[in-house]
């Protein structure tokens, strides 16, 4: 399938809302054409140098339209695709485009897995002092907090690409742990640390107890 694509070095995820400026020609041009003709586009992931992978978008709300000609628009990501062919100027178009073909997904993740990835999400919100909203567990997948967690921007990456749920949720289980295990040892030293000097009650040794 050939899509208009529109690179970013942002990662967004099927379901997710895409707020976006539009400020040049031809991504002008690029949201015209959607209106007119209910086209959907491709943000690929301009990462390491490259666009190999990304989402496909469509154009949901013109919100803002600037004297400029500059828009603010609305978007809801769909679908990951990985790209077959790269153009810069699609025949006519001031945009690129490019064959893709898009990623079969497998929703195979149990209740009992996205509970556990739930109960690891509370727990690093709690050490956070951040306020978590409570999800049901068939509400609940991966890409719903994936931008939430603390993730790179690398492993943002690498979690588009997973084509699996129970391997995604592994993933940000994995995560959450090494995240709420080092935010423990930062709260424990923090605390050792401000009681310092703190007059404390001490047990005094009994030297009875002790042989020579």
């Amino acid at each position: 399938m050939k899509l208009p694509l529109f690179p970013l070095q942002s990662v967004f995820y099927p379901g997710e809302t895409v707020p976006l400026h539009i400020f040049e020609e031809r991504y002008k041009q690029l949201i015209q054409d959607c209106r007119k003709e209910a086209l959907t586009f491709g943000i690929p992931v301009f990462i390491n140098n490259s666009i190999s992978y990304g989402t496909e978008v469509q154009l949901v709300e013109v919100v803002t339209t600037y004297n400029s000609g500059e828009m603010d628009v609305v978007c809801v990501a769909r679908q990951v695709f990985k790209i077959l062919s790269f153009e810069k100027q699609l025949h006519g178009k001031l945009y690129a485009g490019g064959d893709v073909e898009f990623l079969e997904m497998e929703n195979d993740a149990n209740d009992d897995l996205r509970k556990e990835v739930i109960q690891k999400v509370e727990t690093l919100y709690d050490l956070m002092d951040v306020p978590f909203t409570q999800t049901s567990p068939k509400q609940f997948n991966s890409y719903s907090l994936a931008h939430k967690m603390g993730l790179s921007f690398e492993q943002e990456y690498e979690l588009l690409l997973m084509t699996k749920e129970t391997d995604r949720l592994q993933f940000i289980k994995a995560h959450l742990e090494s995240t709420t295990n080092i935010l423990s040892e930062v709260n424990r030293t923090k605390t050792v640390i401000e009681m310092n000097g703190h007059f404390k009650n001490f047990d005094p040794l009994d030297f009875q107890d002790f042989k020579p």
